[in-house]
């Protein structure tokens, strides 16, 4: 053999095994296990992120994504109770798979797992629930609770088919209807909108007529509680000019009894000194004194007879007889 035909067999020879090399080193994402078969058999060890080395051309592999991922199933029909085929444009499912479940799914559904248990079970709900609701409740009344009810039945099966896949979300767009239906929904939205405009205007003016109302009650209820309190105020000004009254009539009225009382006690012992003080024999020296003190005496005809100045007396005489004028002679009683 020629020194040119070593070379190309050695070429050959480094070109099959540069091949043979790429084919069996592969990398594997984080997030990602990379399960194996051989010959078409599943094996049971699966491989993490990084790079790893396979039996090139016997072996191959499929990268299983382990972390959250999101699948979106497009454009799918749906038949109502009435008869009605209308198009979920966009239905978006977010799952996870545990890494300890790869290798049992991907036995069981094959690495592309999602196509039976998410894609095809989309359609089987999503078409389940139509076909027993109509297109009004399908498309507004119901329309909220679509994507709950889809994905309580898909994790309710999975929970029994595939066991550590879980569903996270289900989120589900508007469906498409027909062009003339959705004319009519557009101009029953619009009635519902303007009869929505009405009440809500109706219940502003309620209230406003409600808050005028309540300020006229507040304001009638302040006035007669002004008007109480003042009443109550000239009240008790009554009440304490009555007693302030009282209070004076009970003070005058001490006051006249006790000089009532002064002027009795006075009286009283002033009765009793002169019961005292006037005996007979006092009141004889009252007599004489008061003669002696009298500046004219006259005598008359008789020594017992006397005339005092002036009339005062308490009797006249039968027989009197004029001595000096403005004088009188008085004869005693019993003569």
């Amino acid at each position: 053999m020629t020194m040119p035909h070593v070379g190309a067999v050695f070429a050959a020879v480094a070109g099959v095994m540069a091949i043979m090399l790429h084919s069996s080193i592969h990398k594997i994402e984080e997030g990602h296990l990379a399960v194996y078969y051989r010959g078409g058999a599943l094996l049971t060890s699966p491989n993490g992120p990084g790079y790893h080395i396979m039996l090139p051309f016997i072996t191959t592999y499929r990268s299983v994504q382990t972390t959250l991922q999101t699948d979106e199933i497009k454009n799918v029909p749906c038949g109502t109770s009435g008869g009605v085929m209308i198009y979920f444009d966009r239905i978006e499912v977010v799952n996870m798979l545990v890494p300890s479940a790869v290798v049992d799914i991907v036995r069981n559904y094959t690495a592309d797992y999602d196509k039976t248990l998410i894609f095809n079970k989309i359609h089987h709900e999503l078409n389940q629930f139509c076909s027993v609701h109509t297109l009004q409740e399908v498309y507004i009344e119901l329309f909220d609770i679509i994507d709950e009810n889809l994905k309580t039945a898909l994790q309710k099966d999975l929970n029994v088919m595939a066991p550590g896949l879980t569903i996270q979300a289900v989120r589900v767009t508007k469906p498409k209807i027909p062009e003339a239906i959705r004319r009519n929904f557009e101009l029953m939205e619009a009635e519902k909108t303007r009869l929505l405009i009405t009440a809500q205007t109706q219940k502003v003016v309620e209230k406003e007529a409600e808050t005028e109302r309540k300020k006229a009650i507040i304001e009638a209820q302040k006035v007669a509680q002004v008007a109480e309190i003042q009443f109550q105020q000239k009240v008790m000004e009554k009440e304490t000019e009555k007693k302030i009254s009282e209070i004076e009539d009970a003070a005058f009225l001490a006051r006249e009894k006790a000089k009532a009382d002064a002027e009795y006690y006075t009286a009283a012992k002033f009765a009793e000194a002169n019961r005292l003080k006037l005996t007979p024999e006092y009141l004889e020296l009252m007599k004489y004194q008061a003669i002696a003190a009298n500046s004219k005496i006259y005598f008359g005809q008789d020594i017992p007879n006397m005339f005092v100045e002036g009339n005062s007396s308490p009797a006249k005489s039968q027989h009197a007889s004029s001595t000096e004028a403005g004088f009188f002679k008085v004869k005693p009683d019993g003569q």
